[in-house]
């Protein structure tokens, strides 16, 4: 069983995993690589002047995969809530977690079939931390959100997942502060 199993690969996704995986938590990624980043340029996110979507994701996954997060290219057809967290089913078989953080943009079918309450814009209703009705499950980026569709907010919100699991498992708030001594 892994610490926590992430379901979509783009901003929010890789963002979320970045967080945990770095921080010392199991995390497991499971991508179609079908994000809408493969569509854009990226000229409005922060730090980049000038970027390629594909470019984007690549050097996102790199990062990720360099902190010890699992990524896999098989899609997610199933999630449901366990006595112990949450089981996904894929092509490949079955995984299990602590944590459950979906990350699918406007794909919101898993979360409705796990149970995660909607709001009237028919997008998941979660909290500031991005946690849904479904404990310990978290939804991000697009899922949450009816029009404010952008990378860097999806990003944002995937973080906030993250240190909220970060929270939770170590017992208090969690920052993921780094400083100029952290870098090698």
């Amino acid at each position: 069983m892994t610490d926590v199993l992430v379901v979509g690969g783009g901003a929010a996704g890789l963002s979320a995993a970045l967080f945990t995986a770095k921080n010392g938590l199991d995390t497991v990624v499971y991508d179609t690589d079908g994000t809408w980043l493969h569509k854009a340029h990226l000229f409005n996110y922060l730090g980049i002047e000038s970027e390629d979507g594909t470019k984007f994701v690549e050097d996102a996954r790199e990062q990720v995969e360099s902190f010890g997060a699992d990524l896999r290219e098989a899609e997610v057809t199933a999630v449901e809530a366990t006595d112990d967290g949450f089981t996904a089913t894929t092509e490949e078989g079955e995984a299990s977690a602590s944590y459950l953080v979906l990350a699918t943009g406007a794909k919101r079918d898993l979360a409705e079939d796990l149970g995660c309450a909607m709001t009237d814009e028919g997008v998941v209703d979660v909290d500031v931390s991005m946690e849904t009705s479904v404990d310990e499950a978290y939804a991000t980026g697009a899922m949450v959100r009816a029009e404010e569709w952008q990378a860097i907010i999806s990003a944002g919100d995937g973080a906030a997942a993250a240190l909220n699991v970060l929270s939770k498992e170590k017992g208090e708030h969690f920052h993921d502060f780094d400083t100029p001594d952290d870098a090698e």
